[in-house]
């Protein structure tokens, strides 16, 4: 893997990690359009490159993650319970997700299912004048659309923002929480990063520069998606990603799917 390749994947794991397009689906679709084939050297960039959001995610919230250790610790509590449904389905469907679900000739599907509940969502918050605190209601929903983001494709943050939204909470605490969710998931997937590397031995032959660059490049690109989503959601203005996504479902669709396209 080049420096310049690094970089790019490095720009996409950052940004798509936390807007409402699906990292692990855009990871795959550029991978595959670089020609690019998983090997040990990208267990590793894996590690890197969630360093690089983790880093990200606790330099701006991280108000919010003292606050989690500070009693009554309800709000840690919530996000324990929330976490629940994305590492059960993580544990049962993870040989079955990589087998089926690796390659990008299905994530139009995935893709198109983000871009409507991103568009629900919108209506949905908009039409919500009476919103509430986030309780335990919402972040049982949006834990259980967490789970349903494992799949490549389905957006992590645009599931847990619809899960939170269609139960009527605040758009700015669904913003917070929904962060404060990928906390422990980046963690887990570096958790098994980590250990497919030693499983790989993929510690060998390594071009650190191209490793440090993309990881500076996820953390960068990760903290000015941080940033950005936190005013968008507020706003629930989401519409955007959803037509964005609307147009890579049909693109993606149309080269896997139609063979005069290729």
């Amino acid at each position: 893997m080049l420096w310049w390749q690094a970089m790019v994947l490095g720009l996409v794991q950052g940004l798509t990690e936390f807007l409402p397009v699906s990292s692990s689906g855009h990871l795959i679709l550029v991978r595959e359009l670089m020609g690019l084939n998983q090997s040990g050297s990208f267990l590793l960039f894996d590690v890197v490159v969630h360093v690089g959001t983790l880093v990200a995610v606790l330099i701006v919230l991280y108000k919010d993650v003292i606050a989690l250790f500070k009693r009554p610790f309800k709000r840690l509590g919530m996000l324990i319970v929330a976490t629940i449904p994305a590492v059960i389905v993580g544990l049962t469907c993870e040989d079955y997700i990589s087998e089926y679900f690796s390659t990008a000739q299905y994530i139009c599907f995935f893709f198109l299912f983000t871009a409507i509940i991103m568009l629900v969502s919108e209506v949905v918050a908009k039409h919500n004048k009476d919103q509430k605190d986030l309780g335990w209601g919402s972040a049982i929903a949006m834990g259980v659309m967490q789970g349903v983001g494992v799949f490549p494709g389905v957006s992590r943050s645009g599931s847990t923002i619809f899960g939170g939204t269609v139960t009527g909470a605040k758009s700015k605490q669904i913003a917070t929480f929904s962060f404060l969710m990928s906390i422990p998931v980046i963690l887990g997937s570096l958790l098994f990063s980590i250990l497919d590397v030693g499983k790989a031995g993929a510690l060998g032959s390594i071009d650190w520069f191209s490793l440090g660059v993309g990881a500076v490049t996820a953390f960068v690109s990760g903290y000015l998606a941080i940033r950005i989503m936190l005013r968008l959601i507020s706003k629930a203005n989401y519409k955007w990603f959803s037509a964005y996504l609307l147009v890579i479902s049909i693109l993606t669709f149309a080269f896997y799917f139609l063979p005069a396209v290729r």
